[in-house]
């Protein structure tokens, strides 16, 4: 699965750890994250996230 890097701070998103820490299992796709997901550590939307090659 893709991951996925905030712009604004560096933080990866996993789709295989997913963020339980704020109600994301593990396996979900950066795009079935809720809309109003932000990055963990910065507060940044989805739209502030970029496809890590």
């Amino acid at each position: 699965m893709q991951k996925y890097e905030c712009i604004i701070c560096g933080y990866i998103y996993d789709p295989a750890e997913g963020d339980p820490d704020n109600g994301v299992a593990a396996g979900t796709a950066f795009a079935d994250l809720p809309d109003d997901w932000v990055c963990p550590l910065c507060g940044a939307t989805k739209d502030d996230f970029q496809p890590v090659d």
